[in-house]
């Protein structure tokens, strides 16, 4: 162990003497549930099943959703294995409890304190871990080498900003990067800074190209047109707090001229402030969560729930994707949308999910712009050609289809990894 990894891990250790405080001040904000903090300290809420268990984390909702092709064909494959996934926030959390493959278990991840760490691979004893993205926990890393536990990376991902950090240390994250036993980047770029970084790599493969389409009941689809009727309906999906206020004053005009507008926040905890931001432009808004009526004269439909982004991306005429006009947050995934047959408007700055959109723009499933002012127009635009909409829908669709065989991929670098049956 490095000098640095060895100071780390001391530091860390003193650190969780106060971790029970943060985390209850963080459960005071929202951050962590309170009812389950003794998971983030490695202390288990629900037993181990006997056998074998391959432990998948993702940080966040995205990372995490994005492994759950590969969960799915792992249960298929090798049903003797037993699945736990760790999250580190409470929106992952409640996601996964709707889309976890029956058996599969969840879990809050430990944090990165050398206590947690024991008790937690002392409980679920794990034949494999993996890794999605670029989640890198000196502690954790080392206690998986330090018992011989198979590792992986799948879909790594590493900004530039990432590696020059990286590179103040850059004995101890060769150390912590040659302990995979799997590395597989999501693009070019992250390779080549792998490698730099010491790190041997497979073959590429970004698994948020994997999935099928966002869930939506025919049910669920009628009763909501039935409501909006012949309304045009815009849907901002995963947009974040500060965004709602800009694309509605921004689309404010075709709001008053009948459209309806859907904000799909990224976090819905936020949701009573976006209504008052939204009111005070003086326009008329219905919460999802509160069961409020949809009327004539409803013109912000504030869809402030979870698990229903396929219902919405479905009743779309035009969708607006978040995390996208804002600085430092880099996009959500297009692909949703285009899974369901739907191009979607992007602000800016789509740096988290580059390739994607790189190959949705040469499509013409994309339509990019620099700001909030230019999106005002690229929207008139959109509502007054319903037919460039559609072709647009057509290419977004077979643009997502391009990517059968990624899973494939994954699978044969992970096989190896997993004990024998039997």
């Amino acid at each position: 162990m490095t000098l640095t990894l060895n100071l780390y891990r001391q530091v860390m250790g003193v650190v969780h003497g106060f971790a029970p405080a943060m985390l209850a001040n963080r459960a005071t904000k929202g951050k962590e549930d309170p009812q389950r903090l003794t998971e983030r300290l490695g202390r288990a809420g629900l037993p181990r099943p006997d056998g074998g268990l391959v432990w998948f984390h993702g940080v966040s909702m995205g990372e995490s959703l994005s492994a759950l092709p590969v969960i799915t064909r792992l249960r298929a494959e090798r049903p003797d294995l037993h699945i736990l996934i760790t999250t580190g926030t409470t929106t992952s959390a409640e996601i996964l409890s709707q889309r976890l493959p029956t058996g599969a278990i969840h879990q809050y991840a430990p944090i990165d304190t050398p206590q947690a760490v024991t008790a937690f691979l002392d409980h679920w004893r794990p034949v494999l871990a993996v890794f999605i993205e670029s989640d890198i926990w000196p502690t954790l890393l080392t206690g998986l080498s330090d018992r011989s536990i198979p590792h992986a990376l799948l879909s790594a991902r590493i900004t530039e900003k990432t590696f020059r950090g990286w590179q103040t240390f850059p004995n101890s994250m060769k150390q912590l990067l040659t302990g995979y036993s799997l590395v597989m980047a999501q693009d070019g770029p992250s390779e080549d800074r792998l490698k730099r970084m010491g790190a041997t790599t497979g073959n590429r493969a970004n698994l948020k190209t994997l999935g099928d389409p966002l869930p939506v009941t025919e049910t669920a689809l009628a009763t909501m047109r039935s409501v909006f009727g012949t309304r045009r309906v815009i849907v901002a999906a995963s947009t974040h707090y500060g965004e709602d206020s800009l694309i509605s004053k921004i689309l404010e005009p075709y709001i008053r001229e009948g459209d309806l507008l859907i904000l799909v926040p990224r976090h819905p905890i936020k949701a009573g402030e976006i209504q008052l931001d939204i009111e005070s432009l003086g326009l008329s808004v219905a919460r999802r969560s509160m069961q409020d009526p949809v009327s004539d004269t409803t013109q912000v439909y504030l869809a402030d729930t979870l698990g229903e982004m396929g219902l919405w991306f479905s009743l779309a005429d035009i969708v607006i994707m978040g995390g996208s006009f804002l600085t430092g947050i880099g996009g959500h995934n297009p692909l949703e949308a285009a899974r369901l047959g739907k191009c979607v408007v992007t602000g800016p700055d789509t740096s988290n999910w580059g390739g994607i959109f790189a190959d949705l723009l040469d499509a013409g499933a994309v339509f990019r712009v620099q700001g909030v002012q230019e999106l005002g127009f690229v929207v008139g635009q959109l509502r007054d050609h319903a037919d460039v909409v559609t072709l647009a829908n057509q290419s977004a669709l077979e643009i997502s289809r391009r990517e059968a065989g990624t899973l494939d991929t994954v699978w044969q670098g992970l096989a190896p990894l997993l004990p024998k049956a039997g």
